[in-house]
């Protein structure tokens, strides 16, 4: 079963179609790669996945369920969670305080509990801790742990906001532009953690512009162009294919 699927998905803005008739399923496990050309559609697409966008006409279905009409935080309690090309942490808080925001469940959210039963409630927060340490340290910044997250650089912000995302326990990321404004050494660790979080069965699928990071990390790739479905396959497959070539990289194939 897919973990994640379009079927025959629109979306139109005015007379603008965004996305056109996009169809694809997402297997469990694997790290899928969308690309294209500025103004093809990558980023409706990834608001439709993720519920902040609703489609004009189609389906998504996560897990094997049809949550077109469920909103964005309905789909990561299903599962699927998102990171941004420009992260916003909250300045001013931890690292790790910045990480136990997302941590989703908690009964302490609830007032009564905090009353009733504040041993259960103390045992999850130490367990939250626990985690949101344990991803920190997964992703270098465990040292940072405890500073504000306004001295981070670019770089560690796109490194936490995957930790982040991952106290959530998703089944399914959507990364929207991981290496945007990563320098190479980071970009190295980035790339390092996608793989080992998809080692233990986590899925992504990822909005990319850094070619040799998307044929390095990808498994396969989408190529969207005006709003449709122009190819897909491997990613050595897609490098040579000359639609890709005409449309993506301006050129002819060699």
């Amino acid at each position: 079963m897919a973990v994640l699927e379009a079927r025959n998905v629109s979306k139109h803005f005015g007379g603008v179609t965004a996305v056109d008739q996009m169809s694809f399923a997402v297997a469990p496990g694997e790290i899928l790669g969308l690309i294209g050309p500025n103004g093809a559609g990558k980023t409706t697409m990834f608001d439709l996945l993720a519920g902040s966008v609703a489609p004009s006409s189609g389906e998504i279905h996560l897990m094997g369920q049809n949550v077109t009409k469920s909103a964005a935080h309905k789909r990561l309690s299903g599962g699927m969670g998102r990171t941004f090309q420009i992260p916003r942490p909250f300045p001013e808080l931890s690292l790790v305080d910045n990480m136990l925001l997302a941590r989703q469940g908690q009964s302490g959210e609830r007032l009564w509990i905090n009353f009733a039963s504040p041993r259960r409630v103390a045992v999850e927060e130490r367990a939250a801790r626990e985690k949101a340490l344990g991803l920190l340290d997964l992703v270098a910044l465990r040292r940072l742990a405890d500073d504000p997250a306004r001295v981070l650089s670019g770089g560690q912000r796109k490194l936490l906001e995957l930790a982040r995302v991952m106290m959530a326990d998703p089944k399914v990321v959507l990364l929207d532009e991981p290496a945007a404004g990563v320098n190479p050494t980071l970009l190295e660790v980035l790339i390092d953690r996608i793989r080992e979080i998809n080692a233990t069965g986590v899925t992504f699928v990822l909005i990319e512009h850094n070619i040799d990071m998307v044929t390095r990390l990808c498994h396969r790739i989408l190529v969207m162009a005006s709003g449709g479905m122009l190819c897909q396959g491997a990613p050595q497959d897609v490098a040579r294919d000359p639609r890709v070539i005409e449309a993506y990289l301006g050129g002819v194939p060699a």
